[in-house]
């Protein structure tokens, strides 16, 4: 099983540590884990996930059971997303809140029917845990660590799970399986809870298997010719380029899902009634405009920009005004360039515009360009 020790300084290690070992990776800690941050090479792994399928070991994250009465309607007191509304099956994208507005973190959350199964970030477990059974008092909370997740991403992870129903071991069908739906399935002579999700804008599927199942199907998905493992740094390319937020960067207690431009996350009935935390600061900004807003931002040149850079008006840090940061940057290989993610003040955010990121004492020309970098190919049927 998954195991994890959050005292001290011993790292987690996921059911597939030992195969992570034995296929050579370069392991590191990450998120109090004992992580792959790669294996072939980061720039050989995201473009295969973009051309074939990758898989990712994501078992480090929190997988958190909801109980109870009504657990959707209790989920929707921490969350402006729309919970009560998610029809069986079926997963969601949300954002637990503060009282001040701010992001404590950002899940996703299934309807089983019985239940609702939540994937939050693994930095982030003990605080979420914490949040969710101080204002969840009517909700048994569980967190599951005797399950692993597994992903699979890219344009022929949908032929590779198809090939593996159709064999020995196989049961069940993705044949009408759309971009959010849930559905259990056997692979390799394995159960599984199979969502059509993921976090790279690939078509592709999360896999949830228990924990002593794990290192079987992962070697059964990896006898497949087109399947690949990938680290996380590919995974952080991949999310950067598809505009996805990473929780720390792009996401903090400070930043509100406006300014995230997040909105699409609250259903117009949660932004009017405001029954949520943070809901006066969100409504105002809805109403008034926000102070700064996530954009898209294209540097000059072959030279990342990282997160945590500064960024000015015109073309000299020295001479223009400090309007903002980058919350995301590096190398995006699929567009053969360095892109980025920051916030900046809304004068500033309209697309075309030139700015300056002060990259440890050399300026670096910026646009703002839409999000994503690259189109996501979600399948949407």
């Amino acid at each position: 099983m998954a195991t994890h020790t959050s005292e001290g300084d011993e790292l987690g290690r996921t059911p597939l540590h030992g195969l992570h070992q034995e296929l050579g990776a370069r392991l590191v800690p990450f998120a109090g884990w004992e992580m792959p941050i790669q294996f072939e090479g980061v720039i050989a792994e995201h473009t295969w996930c973009r051309t074939h399928c990758g898989l990712f070991d994501v078992s480090h994250m929190a997988v958190i059971e909801m109980r109870g009465d009504d657990p959707a309607a209790s989920l929707e007191r921490v969350t402006p997303a729309g919970i009560t509304t998610l029809d069986v099956g079926r997963q969601r994208y949300g954002l637990l809140l503060n009282e001040s507005g701010g992001v404590v973190d950002d899940f996703m959350v299934t309807n089983w029917g019985t239940h609702l199964a939540m994937v939050a970030n693994a930095s982030r477990r003990d605080i979420d845990l914490a949040f969710l059974r101080e204002h969840l008092t009517d909700v048994e909370i569980t967190e599951r660590s005797d399950i692993a997740l597994i992903a699979i991403q890219g344009p022929d992870t949908a032929a590779v799970v198809t090939e593996m129903l159709a064999a020995d071991g196989g049961d069940g069908s993705i044949e009408d399986m759309v971009f959010l739906d849930n559905r259990r399935l056997k692979l390799a002579g394995v159960e599984v809870l199979a969502s059509r999700s993921g976090y790279t804008g690939e078509d592709g599927f999360e896999l949830s298997v228990a924990a002593n199942d794990a290192d079987h199907l992962a070697r059964a998905l990896l006898a497949n010719d087109l399947v690949k493992p990938v680290g996380l740094a590919a995974r952080d390319t991949l999310r950067l380029e598809a505009g996805l937020c990473l929780y720390g960067n792009d996401l903090t207690t400070e930043i509100s899902p406006v300014e995230a431009d997040l909105v699409w996350t609250m259903p117009k009935r949660r932004r009017e009634t405001g029954d949520f935390p943070g809901a006066d600061r969100v409504q105002a900004e809805l109403a008034e405009g926000p102070n700064r807003v996530r954009v898209g931002l294209k540097p000059d040149g072959k030279r990342p920009v990282r997160d945590g850079t500064m960024l000015f008006t015109g073309d000299s840090s020295a001479s223009g005004d400090e309007i903002g940061f980058v919350s995301s940057g590096g190398f995006g290989p699929t567009v053969d360039g360095p892109v980025a993610m920051g916030y900046v003040a809304p004068s500033q955010a309209k697309i075309g515009t030139p700015l300056t990121a002060d990259v440890r004492g050399n300026d670096v020309a910026c646009t703002v360009v839409p999000l994503p970098f690259a189109p996501h190919r979600f399948h949407r049927g």
